[in-house]
């Protein structure tokens, strides 16, 4: 039986509940991994709709040596006037050869740790993240496109990409060919509610 693998889904104070759920419930449904949800001081934090989210950890780099994979959630917050700092972690989990992803604002937070320096990557528009963080390293890698995009262990998509990032950030983790089923399977599904709407 393959080793579980260990995900990290981060949470600031007004996160965008919706960008998150496909991610984390896919990967323990289908591929068996473990989710830990983290805050960066280790404190509860509230949804965008207002729910109440009491994480099991903070983003200490000393406390998360067991993950493989962390997805940054998007918030306003990120674009605020004082964002954490969570570069130390994702900077770690990077160089230990793990997956770091990040969606809408939470893309913000891999370009303030230089990730997007050599990587091609995305967010949620070239005008938006660099009027956000000007002139982050790696800014001529930009994509400008409507899905998630994975280059090396880097993932990263606009906050109206939940499915694609989910996806991307799976199939980065788990790069068995064998797997290639699980992931067309799951693409369908994922589309399937908008192949029909007219």
């Amino acid at each position: 039986m393959p080793e579980q693998k260990t995900i990290g889904v981060l949470f600031i104070d007004r996160f965008a509940d919706w960008e998150y759920g496909l991610l984390a419930a896919s990967a323990v449904e289908w591929f068996g991994a473990r989710a830990v949800s983290l805050t960066p001081d280790g404190k509860p934090v509230t949804s965008a709709s207002g729910f109440l989210l009491t994480p099991d950890r903070s983003a200490e780099v000393g406390e998360n040596a067991d993950l493989d994979a962390i997805a940054v959630i998007g918030s306003d917050e990120w674009a605020g006037d004082a964002p954490p700092d969570i570069s130390g972690l994702l900077t770690a989990v990077a160089a230990r050869g793990g997956v770091v992803g990040g969606i809408c604002a939470g893309t913000l937070a891999l370009a303030r740790a230089g990730l997007f320096k050599d990587v091609r990557h995305t967010s949620n528009g070239r005008d938006w993240i660099s009027a956000k963080e000007p002139g982050y390293p790696g800014a001529q890698n930009y994509q400008d496109v409507p899905y998630a995009v994975a280059d090396r262990r880097i993932v990263s998509a606009p906050g109206s990409a939940p499915g694609t990032f989910a996806l991307a950030c799976l199939r980065t983790l788990y790069p068995d060919p064998e797997r290639s089923g699980d992931f067309a399977q799951m693409r369908m599904l994922f589309a399937r509610e908008y192949a029909e709407v007219s």
